[in-house]
């Protein structure tokens, strides 16, 4: 028998629904693969088709046509290592979330996902059919367990697998960012290897799609659970890794254990990748945004240029009577230190025309709300004119604290096509500006140094649609209402919750209001990235009609 094994591990960015390139992509990982002296060459979970596919993938059409791809791609790679890939499987009338493993031009064998998660972003019961618990698979004279993602956070899968032969455990992911994961993952795994007493590989793909970014940091965990070796995380990348086997069974030949970098660089990073992949994947290479001299649109276009390059990002600021000249001078100062393209379009003029139109109709009643929120449409409007004329992506700044609360104006700052801040509350969007000022890495594409300046972080937030206008009018103090909206929302706790905490309960019923009365604006935002286990779309799924508050 063998006493080393050679794996490929395919730490890739697939494209949903683009067959023909992920299986292009496949075949180039295969054939690194073969030139290495690969036994197997493994790719996450559903790259054939991309990851998370909702209902796309139970339309026939579509999981035929992924699996013709792979019986083609096996075809391809007959003549070599094996090749391991996920994608979707039917067998007896069922649907089934596969893994499967070609040689000698078809696919040799199959896994089966056997513990389909139904929280959070998946949905994987109404999806697909369970599969059986099974055995492992044969590469030469190797057997291999492959838990597919969920099934290696569950004791049953791993043990039944190490009881019927596996030597070492496989296990593809598409598992999708969320604030210090990699901690959680690396503990699960890390329990799996101490039940079995076998090496486990834990295969990440990378890559946005939609609000979602999966993050890579594929790894490898020794008979004990030491660390033996650790990809980068978010980078595409193909690796390597040799097993050895010696009287106590197979070990992974230790190897390079990349870094891994803090919850602020990896938050920051993930806004990047989703963005970048979010546009490029949609087909759109250029994005405008209004940038009003605010920490927020700052920090966006500061995300912006990072994911696509100063020359594909423009900024528009959209002045009333009301904007500061602070504001102006901020502004101005962002777009240059980022080295974009910057506008200027007064909207004043249109203003008082949309005013004066609806004069008539107004007669005899106060301005109130009504007129400010049309200088907010009238931005989305002129907003959405330059991206249709240009073909560039709008991009909304609202953060997950003013999305939560509905401090935005729908049809008008909320117009757009992808939000990546919004699932990043306001006092985190104050110190991802100052990490970014302090930070730069190869990854971005803007400058490095001091892009958001000082004054723009540190003065009072203000919408500017009246005189002397502060968020704190409408508000409570960012810091008092993030941590309210972090018992409510990302907790899922009660008002008792809050008031325990320390906060008046007043304050917190009045959150909570705004947070119910909100949804129909939620229900209508643009996506954005995913960077909590309870972000603003399918982590939290409300009702928009709902009488209910908590009495507690």
């Amino acid at each position: 028998m063998a006493d080393r094994f050679r794996i490929t591990l395919a730490q890739l960015n697939p494209v949903m629904g683009d067959l023909a390139g992920n299986a292009d992509k496949a075949l180039a990982a295969w054939e690194q693969g073969r030139a290495a002296g690969a036994d197997l060459v493994a790719l996450p979970e559903m790259f054939i088709t991309g990851y998370n596919t909702q209902d796309l993938v139970m339309k026939p059409a579509f999981h035929d046509a992924a699996i013709a791809t792979v019986r083609a791609l096996a075809e391809q790679c007959a003549d070599g290592p094996a090749l391991a890939i996920g994608g979707p499987w039917v067998e007896d009338g069922k649907l089934f979330n596969a893994y499967l493993i070609l040689k000698g031009g078809k696919i040799a064998s199959k896994v089966l996902k056997h513990h389909l998660p139904n929280e959070t972003v998946f949905d994987e019961m109404r999806l697909f059919d369970a599969g059986p618990l099974g055995g492992p698979y044969a590469v030469g004279n190797t057997r291999i367990g492959s838990p597919i993602c969920e099934d290696a956070w569950h004791e049953d899968v791993a043990e039944t697998l190490a009881e019927t032969g596996a030597e070492f455990l496989l296990v593809p992911n598409g598992s999708p960012y969320f604030r210090n994961k990699q901690d959680m993952r690396l503990n699960y795994m890390v329990a799996r290897v101490v039940e079995t007493g076998l090496p486990l590989i834990y295969l990440n793909m990378v890559g946005g799609q939609d609000d979602q970014v999966f993050d890579g940091g594929t790894f490898a965990l020794n008979p004990g659970g030491e660390l033996a070796f650790r990809m980068p995380v978010f980078d595409e990348a193909v690796a390597h890794l040799d097993l050895e086997r010696g009287d106590d069974g197979w070990r992974t030949v230790p190897g390079e254990i990349a870094p891994q970098p803090d919850e602020w660089e990896q938050d920051y990073r993930a806004m990047v990748q989703s963005l970048r992949d979010y546009m490029g994947k949609t087909g759109f290479g250029k994005a405008v945004l209004g940038l009003s001299g605010g920490v927020d649109s700052a920090l966006v276009a500061a995300i912006a240029v990072d994911a696509l390059g100063a020359d594909n990002v423009r900024c528009v600021m959209l002045p009333s009577e009301y904007t500061s000249q602070s504001s102006l001078d901020d502004a101005e100062a962002v777009a240059r230190a980022l080295g974009v393209r910057y506008d200027y379009v007064p909207i004043s003029e249109s203003r008082a025309a949309v005013t004066d139109t609806l004069a008539p109709l107004f007669a005899g009643r106060e301005a109130d709300l009504t007129e400010e929120n049309i200088q907010s449409r009238l931005r989305g409007l002129l907003l959405m004119a330059i991206s249709n004329k240009f073909g560039e992506m709008l991009l909304t700044t609202g953060n997950k604290s003013e999305v939560a609360v509905g401090y935005a104006t729908i049809y008008g700052d909320m117009n757009g096509g992808y939000n990546p801040i919004k699932d990043l509350y306001k006092t985190r969007v104050f110190e991802t500006c100052r990490w970014r000022n302090a930070n730069h890495r190869d990854w971005m594409m803007g400058p490095a140094g001091e892009v958001i300046r000082p004054s723009v972080i540190d003065k009072p937030p203000s919408a500017e649609l009246r005189e002397d206008q502060k968020d704190s009018d409408s508000l409570p103090d960012y810091p008092v209402l993030d941590a309210i909206l972090e018992i409510l929302v990302d907790r899922d706790g009660s008002i008792a919750d809050c008031v325990a905490a320390g906060f008046d309960r007043a304050v917190a019923k009045r959150v909570e209001h705004l947070l119910y009365v909100s949804e129909y604006k939620r229900f209508q935002s643009a996506p954005g990235t995913r960077l909590t286990q309870r972000s603003f779309w399918l982590d939290r799924r409300y009702p928009i009609v709902n009488r209910w508050r908590d009495p507690s």
